[in-house]
């Protein structure tokens, strides 16, 4: 064959390659897929869903994923065959069968919750892993999966979130928006659905975890839920031990944890005025021994240190041009007390 029959062949041979090519990026391209009579949600971008594709010559296969909204979700037409192989098809290496799996625990826990329940425990740990997977699909699946059996089981959720947590909270902040923004919704929906007094000392240990931004996350978890406390539940908790917290979330190092240690802090402040006021309404006639100790200023002194004190009260509303005032029982306002710097 001479030097030009191959170079016309190779061109030849080059063009098909490219034209080939193009065929697969087409056939990427998804449709809408039905959940019942409802449109699911499906990948913003046609070349994401590539990057799912199994190669196979010049041809690419995909398997569309749904991304169904929890309102959307409909129930099984056979419940018992779901339950019976919803652990290993969890547990599968099939990727697009765990998402199915993933969904069918969403549409349980919605619509049969009383027999999803006796399985929950065994699955938590493989809707962990499932958050855990790098393929994008399959760990925003899991996150929506969170999200309704937090809604779903509430407190009965308490005893299996611990390695719920840490996930949660760094896919929170990562910088994929689609799986964050879900992550973010699976938070809400536990910090809404989990009692606090039951929540909050399972997130304390993350406000001092190493990664900066699963501290910030856990910070506004925790600060989110603390207004959800009742009186009895935050002196429960304990009052002294949340300033505490507050105060030393407001010298973190990420502009998130602050602000959300600034917004405990004000919450913290207004329980305390109001009980304060409570407490001096009971005794109303008595002689107060002393005045100011039921100050926000006192509790803040005698609880902190004194520059996580000065902290708290740069950022909480007590300073009036310039002077911090108090109002006691009897109407006398107190001057803040000398060394100690209370304006923002």
């Amino acid at each position: 064959m001479s030097e030009r029959a191959l170079k016309d062949l190779n061109i030849a041979q080059s063009a098909d390659l490219e034209k080939g090519k193009d065929n697969s990026v087409k056939s990427c391209i998804t449709k809408p897929v039905l959940n019942g009579n409802k449109c699911a949600n499906k990948e913003e971008k046609a070349l994401s869903a590539c990057q799912d594709a199994v190669a196979n010559g010049n041809e690419a296969v995909i398997a569309d994923v749904e991304y169904i909204d929890s309102e959307n979700l409909v129930d099984l037409p056979d419940v018992n065959g779901a339950l019976s192989t919803l652990a290993k098809r969890l547990d599968s290496k099939d990727w697009v069968m765990t998402c199915e799996a993933l969904n069918n625990v969403r549409q349980l826990a919605m619509y049969h919750k009383e027999r999803l329940q006796e399985l929950l425990e065994p699955l938590v740990p493989l809707i962990v892993k499932s958050v855990k997977n790098p393929r994008s699909a399959v760990c925003k699946t899991a996150l929506m999966t969170c999200a309704d059996i937090f809604k779903a089981y509430g407190d009965l959720m308490v005893d299996s979130i611990d390695p719920l947590l840490v996930q949660l909270f760094l896919k929170a902040s990562q910088d994929k928006r689609f799986v964050c923004e879900v992550a973010e919704a699976a938070l809400i929906s536990m910090t809404s659905w989990i009692s606090p007094l039951l929540l909050l000392p399972r997130m304390q240990p993350y406000l001092k975890n190493k990664n900066p931004r699963i501290r910030a996350k856990a910070s506004v978890c925790f600060s989110k839920s603390v207004p959800r406390l009742d009186v009895v539940g935050i002196k429960e908790y304990g009052m002294d031990k949340l300033i505490q917290i507050a105060a030393t979330q407001l010298s973190d190092q990420l502009p998130e944890s602050r602000e959300a240690a600034r917004n405990l802090a004000l919450e913290l402040q207004v329980f305390y005025e109001k009980s304060q006021a409570s407490t001096s309404d009971e005794h109303e006639g008595e002689p107060s021994a002393s005045p100011d100790a039921e100050s926000w200023e006192a509790f803040c002194q005698s609880k902190l240190s004194a520059l996580s004190a000065q902290a708290i009260l740069r950022v909480t509303p007590t300073t009036k041009e310039g002077v911090t005032s108090t109002t006691t029982k009897e109407g006398v306002t107190s001057a803040p007390k000398e060394g100690l710097a209370v304006g923002c």
